[in-house]
């Protein structure tokens, strides 16, 4: 996500920084390079020029100007205000005193409204809760039904009820979530292929009688402007409170996240970062603003490691260094831990300094061929490595659809996987992954 301006954002900030002392000629010649790359990246004109302003009025006085650090400074008010452009008032979700809190969710139609559902209620599921999904779309064929796959799926809760009145099916959600002790009932609407008045009064009679927490307005980021533009007539004519982004990791320029806030005035609560039901997380403008100028998201990184990796299970781990019990078996779990955690570019895009790796030099095909290739060994091969002579490693080549030299660097990753490992576990106490997560928080 923001792949293309995040990188051009991010040279013309390094060839400032790199500069001994800042004069105003080159910092506005440096914010007309900050403008191209906003407008390539298909942000609205009038939150491109407000930004650009901002940081202008900024970096040209005196604090800047006589810096020690004048190109770090920049950096750091480019920061803050592309902070302030993503964050709006509200930004977590809001839960009503009563339960059930009920979350409408709207939109155009393939805007991904039912797989958001299924997505958010299964984040909400993780957090502790017990949510509920309910479709009150009696226009597209199916819509019920495919809600339904979509929370089975997630070992989630649906109510299927009959009927054709989507204020009556609302209305009856609500209760039937209350009676079946459901903190969360999140409610599918029926969406269109475009904004017109019976789609905006019925979704409005559906607000007025259930009476949401959250009117939650899902938007496909990969339709830039038109996201943008579609997100405020529904905010004009329903009141929205939050803004689901989608796609966001096919959106390399980033111009809706960028324009939708701003434009709007409603808050970004959550975005989607890939197809699977887990790829849905919430919105923090900081961490956002950090990997786009290439600083990173460790504390993004920590959380994702928590919720794959347990505590006991680092300490077997550590164990098994100690004692040289470390085996391939090992080794294929773990690269199937790292997998869990999420796309392996967007992973890296959370380490500082790796931002700028290309697609090329992440090789999700070459991991998938490293997890076929142990797969193909015997338990015994796994466990004792020793013992792969030549024919073995030509047997395990031929089974995982590989070649020998594919077999025998795996086998070096391996090893000096394993050494480094061993020292890492034998360089002192280990700090876990929850003072990790304190060290990072502001």
């Amino acid at each position: 996500m923001f792949q293309q301006f995040s990188e051009r954002i991010q040279g013309v900030l390094r060839r400032l920084r790199g500069q001994g002392h800042l004069t105003e000629a080159s910092v506005n010649e440096g914010l007309r390079e900050v403008r191209l790359a906003l407008l390539e990246a298909d942000v609205n004109v009038q939150v491109a020029q407000d930004f650009l302003g901002r940081v202008r009025q900024r970096a040209v006085g005196d604090e800047v100007m006589k810096s020690l650090t004048p190109g770090q400074h920049l950096v750091g008010i480019v920061k803050e205000e592309l902070e302030a452009l993503l964050t709006g008032p509200g930004q977590k979700l809001k839960t009503s005193a009563i339960p059930p809190t009920t979350l409408v969710l709207c939109g155009l139609q393939g805007s991904g409204k039912t797989t958001t559902a299924g997505k958010l209620g299964r984040l909400l599921k993780e957090r502790g809760h017990l949510p509920m999904l309910a479709s009150v779309d009696v226009h597209r064929p199916a819509a019920r039904e495919q809600l339904a796959t979509v929370a089975r799926a997630g070992s989630l809760r649906c109510l299927e009820q009959a009927g054709e009145d989507p204020v009556a099916l609302a209305a009856g959600s609500v209760y039937a979530a209350r009676q079946a002790g459901c903190d969360f009932l999140i409610v599918d609407s029926a969406g269109r292929l475009q904004i017109d008045h019976k789609l905006m009064e019925e979704l409005a009679r559906v607000v007025e009688r259930v009476e949401p927490a959250e009117v939650l307005y899902v938007a496909d980021a990969m339709s830039g402007q038109d996201a943008v533009r579609s997100a405020l007539e529904f905010h004009k004519r329903v009141k929205l409170t939050g803004i689901i982004l989608t796609k966001l990791d096919g959106d390399a320029r980033g111009g809706a996240a960028l324009s939708v806030r701003s434009v709007t005035g409603v808050p970004i609560k959550f975005v989607g970062t890939g197809e699977k039901s887990t790829d849905l997380e919430a919105f923090y403008p900081d961490r956002m603003a950090s990997r786009i100028l290439g600083m990173g998201d460790v504390l993004s990184l920590v959380e994702k490691a928590q919720s794959t990796f347990q505590e006991g299970e680092a300490e077997k781990l550590e164990h098994k260094l100690r004692k040289a019990e470390f085996t391939l078996e090992d080794f294929l779990e773990q690269i199937a831990k790292v997998r869990r955690m999420g796309n392996l570019k967007e992973i890296m895009g959370m380490i500082p300094g790796l931002q700028g790796i290309s697609s090329g030099e992440v090789d999700e095909n070459r991991i998938t061929r490293t997890e076929a290739i142990i797969r193909s060994m015997t338990p015994r091969e796994r466990s004792s490595p020793q013992l792969l002579d030549g024919s073995r490693r030509r047997r395990i080549a031929s089974g995982s659809g590989t070649s020998v030299q594919e077999v025998n660097e795996l086998l070096r990753q391996y090893k000096q996987a394993r050494k480094l490992m061993k020292m890492f576990s034998g360089a002192g106490p280990r700090p876990s992954l929850k003072s990790l997560a304190r060290n990072f928080k502001r």
